[in-house]
C-alpha cells in the first residue's frame, strides 16, 4: 500500500514554503497533543524553529520519542511515519526534502 505525501495526508500540519527541481521546503506545525496520520517523506534536513518533544511511529508500528531544541538541525533518511506532539506547547520545524 502506498502512503500519502505529508502535505496531502496532513495539510493541517504541513505547508509548502518553497520548491524547485532539487528541494521542497515544508513548514511543519503541531499543536500540543496533535497527531498525524501515516505519511511519507524523502530524505530531508529538519531545522527546529522551536523546542519539540514528539513520538514518531514507523509504518511497522515501532514508536520512538525524540526531542529537539530551537536551532537544532537533524539529517533524516526517507521515512514513512506518524508524528505526535508530546509536549505541552506547539512546535514548528522547517523540513528541506531532497529530490532525486
Amino acid at each position: 500500500m502506498a502512503h500519502q505525501d505529508a502535505v496531502e495526508a496532513a495539510p493541517e500540519h504541513y505547508t509548502v514554503e518553497a520548491e524547485d527541481e532539487r528541494v521542497r521546503v515544508l513548514r511543519a506545525r503541531y499543536r500540543s497533543g496533535d497527531k498525524s496520520i501515516l505519511h511519507v517523506h524523502p530524505a530531508l534536513v529538519a531545522i527546529f524553529m522551536t523546542d519539540a518533544h514528539a513520538r514518531f511511529a514507523t509504518a511497522n508500528g515501532s514508536p520512538q520519542e525524540a526531542q529537539g531544541k530551537a536551532g537544532d538541525i537533524l539529517l533524516m533518511p526517507a521515512t514513512t511515519h506518524t508524528v505526535e506532539n508530546l509536549g505541552s506547547e506547539p512546535f514548528e520545524v522547517i523540513l528541506v526534502e531532497l529530490k532525486g
